[in-house]
Parts: structure tokens; C-alpha cells; sequence
């Protein structure tokens, strides 16, 4: 019973910091920095800098990331010490958000040096988080769990924004207040405060992953030599690892097209002279619908299977990029923006919890890191096919159909992928880590 007891509070704790996370995704990532960055921080710069600005500042982030992860990845694995990296990059993210209340017009570059550090440890956390799903879920219930932390982030990420939403429109004049930058300003403070107090609970209730010892390694070694060590070891046997990694090329495709329609949504919206409340508001639309569809698709895994699942979302996926070219009028963003939120939260969990059971436990740091890495890198590809396709076949419609192929590819690369033969092999790993480190 206490067993029982321990690990379900483990599970919730563990959910939990997906609420905590995603009002950083939502307030400081997707609504409310960019526009303070454009219009108060850099407003002593031309338009187009303006955007180049921004475009460098969160490249540089996306850069840090790939490179530290795989290698803090292995090193958290090798030392036994993810939730110290996760506490770390924590405290990292919410007192680099915090100090952009400070940020003032014409400080972009404070703006952008703050947005680099605060999305290392948003970034940087989420490997760490992630790393714990295998060892937090049994195999039984890594789909539900993980659909369920995406539920929960929407919810959080879209209640805060909501907040900080209304904040910012309508407490200066129900207040009186003169400064026309407080509230954004609180609003990065509301982030930094709620990204903080709701991750006490998986720093608190989650335990430590036992520290597993691998073959060839001992117990006092350099942790940044062991971590090249194991990085090496693991693309010495990319092979062994095969159904792995066709996954997680698999899932950079796909997600390259998940990606972009995120990313690229608000300024399609623009082109098309959608108003900024059909804008602002789908967003906020698309937080709220996601969350009970999250959780739909940790059910539908169930029934039809975690990869017909993704096959599922990829094909509802592509139907939205055709209704994308097609749209003409304000309710159809509207309507995509409801289908997009369908399938958003449950391909990407379930992406999560597939990889998980195809890694063995002991290196869930590592390969979570690399599956980080090719979700960060999404950012850039997808995003610069759109812009091309947009660029020179004659505007977004164009650019938004052309991400079909993302879809096609990334759903033939994942029909190659034998998940049962990739759990085999994390099993019969983790097996020879556990022999190894009793010998």
C-alpha cells in the first residue's frame, strides 16, 4: 500500500513540473517577450533589426543547447545526479526570467543576453525531466504519464498566459497605471514565481535514479572524460541501437512540421490580416483544448497502439496543413487552431514515452538528450523551409502546404521503426549495465 502511495505522488510530482515549465513556453516564448522585445527593448532599432535581433538571440540559445546536452546528458547519467542537474538549470531558467524585469527600452541586448541564459535552463531542465519518465512510469503506464505531464502544461502554460494576458490589457487602466511596460515587466516575475513554486514537488517527491556503472567505467573518474567516453561508446554502437535512432530521425522529420506550424502560426495569421484578437486568441484556445486532448491520446495508445497513435496525429496533422493554403477568413483559423490543439499535446507525448521504452534506463539522460536535440533543431529547419517556400513560391499558403513532407517522411522513416525489437535491446542493456555494476 505505501508502495502503491509513494509512486503515484512520484507520478503526480512528476506531471507537476510540466505546469510549472510551460508558463515559461507560453508567456516568455510565444507571447509576451517577443512583443516587449520588439517594441520596448529593441525599439531603438530598425524593423528588420528588430527581427534579426530575435532571430540571432533565440538561435544562440537553440545552439547551447545541442551542443551542452548530449554531453551534460551522459555526465548526469555517469555521476547519478539528474535531479542536481535539474535543480540546477531550474534555478538557472526562473532567475534569468526574473531578472528581466529590469529590461528597459533600448536594452536588447540585456534582453537578449537574459532570454539566452532563461531558455538554457528551460531547455537544459526539460532533458533532465524527461530523463526521469522511464524511471518514474512503469512500462504499462509511460504513455498515459507522459500524455498526462502535456495535458498539465497546457493547462498551467495557458492559465498563467491568461493571466498575464489580462494583466497587461486591462489592469493600467482599471489601476491608473502610467507605465505602459509594468505589467509585461510583473508578468516576467508571475513566470519566474510559478516556474519555481511548482517544481518543489518533483525535486521533493521524485527520487533519485539509482547510478549505474557501465562496463569499462569505474566509480572516480573525470565526469566530463567518463561523458565523452560513454558519447563515444554509444555512436560506436549506433547500430546496436538501431530502432532507436530510426525513431528519433523519424520523430526530427515529423516534428520538424509540428514545429514550424507552432512557430509560424501567429505571423501566417498576420499575413493574412487576422486580428490580433483572433490571433492572441486561438493561441490561448489551443492551451485549454490541448489539455483534455493530451490525455485522450495516452488513452487512444491504449486501444490502437502508441505508434498508430502518432500516425493518427500525423494525418490530422497534414489535413491542417492543406486547410492552411485553403484559408481565407478569421473562423478558419479558429478551426485549424481546434485541430492543431487535437493532436499537438499527444504526438508529442507520446513521442516522449515511445523513446523511453527503447532506451535502456541508465542512459535515459543521454538519449533524452539527443531526442532534445533534435526537437531544438527542429526549430531552425522546418521554420526556414516555410520561409523559402513562402519567399519564393509567392507567400505563406505555399509555405504552409510545403510541410506535408515533413509529415509523409518523418510517418515512412517511423513504419521501419520495430518497437518491440528496440525494447529488447534496452532491456538486454540495462540487464548488462546491472550485471556490470555488481561485479
Amino acid at each position: 500500500m505505501g508502495d502503491s502511495v509513494e509512486h503515484n505522488r512520484s507520478i503526480r510530482s512528476w506531471m507537476m513540473y510540466d505546469w510549472a515549465n510551460s508558463s515559461f513556453a507560453t508567456t516568455i516564448m510565444a507571447a509576451v517577450l517577443p512583443v516587449y522585445y520588439a517594441n520596448v527593448a529593441a525599439a531603438n532599432l530598425a524593423d528588420n533589426l528588430k527581427t534579426s535581433s530575435w532571430a540571432y538571440t533565440t538561435t544562440i540559445a537553440l545552439l547551447i543547447v545541442a551542443v551542452l546536452g548530449p554531453i551534460l546528458g551522459t555526465m548526469a547519467d555517469y555521476q547519478g545526479s539528474k535531479k542536481r542537474f535539474l535543480a540546477f538549470f531550474i534555478a538557472l531558467g526562473v532567475t534569468g526570467t526574473a531578472l528581466m524585469f529590469f529590461i528597459g527600452k533600448g536594452q536588447n541586448l540585456l534582453a537578449s543576453g537574459l532570454y539566452i541564459l532563461a531558455s538554457l535552463g528551460f531547455s537544459g531542465s526539460i532533458v533532465f525531466y524527461d530523463s526521469l519518465l522511464p524511471h518514474v512510469a512503469r512500462p504499462d503506464e509511460i504513455d498515459r504519464v507522459s500524455s498526462r505531464g502535456y495535458g498539465m502544461g497546457y493547462l498551467g502554460g495557458g492559465l498563467l498566459l491568461a493571466i498575464n494576458l489580462f494583466m497587461i490589457m486591462f489592469l493600467p487602466d482599471l489601476l491608473g497605471i502610467t507605465d505602459g511596460t509594468l505589467m509585461s515587466r510583473i508578468s516576467f516575475i508571475t513566470v519566474a514565481v510559478w516556474w519555481a513554486v511548482f517544481s518543489i514537488p518533483i525535486l521533493r517527491n521524485v527520487k533519485e535514479p539509482a547510478r549505474r556503472i557501465l562496463s569499462g567505467e569505474t566509480l572516480h573518474e573525470n565526469p566530463v572524460a567518463a561523458s565523452f567516453k560513454r558519447l563515444g561508446r554509444t555512436f560506436a554502437n549506433v547500430r546496436r541501437y538501431r530502432q532507436l535512432m530510426l525513431f528519433i530521425i523519424a520523430f526530427w522529420l515529423y516534428n520538424n512540421g509540428i514545429g514550424t506550424i507552432i512557430y509560424m502560426a501567429t505571423i501566417y495569421g498576420k499575413e493574412l490580416k487576422f486580428s490580433d484578437v483572433t490571433v492572441i486568441g486561438t493561441l490561448l484556445m489551443v492551451q485549454f483544448v490541448a489539455f483534455p486532448f493530451a490525455f485522450l491520446f495516452g488513452w487512444l495508445a491504449r486501444k490502437l497502439g502508441t505508434k498508430n497513435s502518432i500516425f493518427l496525429s500525423l494525418a490530422i496533422y497534414s489535413l491542417i496543413a492543406i486547410g492552411g493554403y485553403f484559408m481565407e477568413k478569421e473562423i478558419h483559423f479558429w478551426i485549424l487552431g481546434f485541430f492543431v490543439a487535437t493532436v499537438q499535446g499527444g504526438s508529442q507525448a507520446l513521442s516522449r514515452s515511445l523513446i523511453g521504452r527503447m532506451m535502456p534506463k541508465s542512459q535515459s539522460a543521454e538519449f533524452y538528450s539527443f531526442f532534445g536535440v533534435s526537437e531544438k533543431i527542429a526549430g531552425v529547419v522546418g521554420p526556414l523551409v516555410f520561409g523559402l517556400a513562402s519567399q519564393f513560391l509567392g507567400g505563406g499558403r505555399l509555405g504552409i502546404v510545403s510541410l506535408i513532407i515533413f509529415f509523409i517522411i518523418g510517418a515512412a522513416v517511423l513504419t521501419r521503426v520495430n518497437v518491440q525489437e528496440g525494447e529488447r535491446v534496452a532491456l538486454a542493456e540495462e540487464h548488462g549495465a546491472a550485471a556490470a555494476a555488481h561485479a
